[in-house]
């Protein structure tokens, strides 16, 4: 496996997303979104049982209990960022998921921090000497981490040639994405200014940085439930200012969720952010379009990221 991807194009490896393990089934790599297709003559190796025990065995450093929670929500988050999704056979009790049992299926997703990515949001988040609370909206693999992630460098360095200034950042990162903590220090670059509130549940680690850490902005990666819209109302309320992500396709489709619904009927969010991939073969990146807090969009904004 190692030697297939080492064999891949350069612009190719360098665009690598995710590495795709199923029992029984060929390697499958995910490059800019697509599946990349090797060259004639080389054949993808099969992904066999014994591998599959290995590669968990792996990343629970040889310690299977040691995976519990991790079992039980069905991802591994590893030093760098760098995140391992998980599927098998689930063993349940009362309709709640106690654990997987028989991983046998692995997607291992490529944590890059793409620094200055966010530039091109500044002038529409930033005015009048302030942050705007911020919803990041779009499907998986839009590169809504990796956006989140560069706003919140952003926040804490602040841009001296622009004359913003730093602020105190705080960064609730549940599943440990955003900062890539290892032992509690970010392997990201996060600027000076950021705590980090590492592995903590999102709606908890909300209430805990603004009763402790008087952040000044608060940076939150894919809400979602009732309790991180209670959250949110609270900091939103306490004139913390927000950035934050949800899945989604559409400002739209937001609509149409309970839990996040009251969050826009609010207005509490001042600008958002969708995030969608290029149909066309011609082109790579993301399209970014910015909505102001009534939905609306605004004039020129479609800007491109790679």
């Amino acid at each position: 496996m190692q030697q297939i991807i080492l064999r891949m194009p350069e612009t190719d490896r360098n665009a690598l997303e995710e590495i795709r393990c199923r029992t029984d089934c060929p390697l499958e790599l995910i490059v800019s979104g697509k599946r990349w297709v090797p060259p004639e003559g080389v054949a993808m190796p099969i992904f066999q049982k014994e591998q599959a025990r290995h590669l968990l065995q792996q990343l629970a450093k040889y310690s299977l209990y040691t995976l519990d929670e991790e079992l039980r929500r069905g991802y591994v988050t590893i030093p760098g960022g760098h995140r391992i999704g998980l599927a098998g056979h689930v063993i349940t009790e009362n309709g709640h998921v106690l654990r997987l049992r028989d991983v046998t299926f692995f997607n291992i997703r490529l944590a890059k921090q793409k620094v200055g990515a966010a530039l091109p949001l500044v002038p529409y988040l930033y005015q009048r000497n302030r942050w705007f609370s911020t919803l990041l909206i779009g499907a998986p693999q839009t590169g809504k981490t990796t956006m989140l992630r560069d706003l919140a460098r952003l926040v804490s360095e602040g841009i001296p040639n622009r004359y913003l200034p730093s602020r105190k950042t705080a960064i609730v990162d549940e599943r440990s994405e955003l900062a890539g903590c290892v032992d509690g220090i970010p392997q990201n670059r996060l600027g000076i200014r950021a705590d980090v509130m590492d592995a903590c549940p999102k709606a908890e680690g909300m209430m805990m940085m603004i009763r402790s850490m008087s952040p000044e902005v608060l940076i939150v990666d894919e809400i979602g439930g009732a309790e991180d819209t209670k959250a949110l109302l609270e900091a939103l309320n306490a004139g913390v200012a927000v950035m934050a992500s949800a899945h989604g396709f559409t400002f739209d489709q937001l609509l149409h969720r309970p839990s996040i619904r009251p969050l826009i009927e609010a207005q509490l969010f001042e600008r958002y952010v969708i995030l969608s991939r290029h149909n066309s073969a011609q082109k790579n990146g993301c399209r970014l379009t910015i909505l102001d807090r009534m939905g609306r969009k605004m004039s020129a904004t479609e800007e491109q990221w790679q």
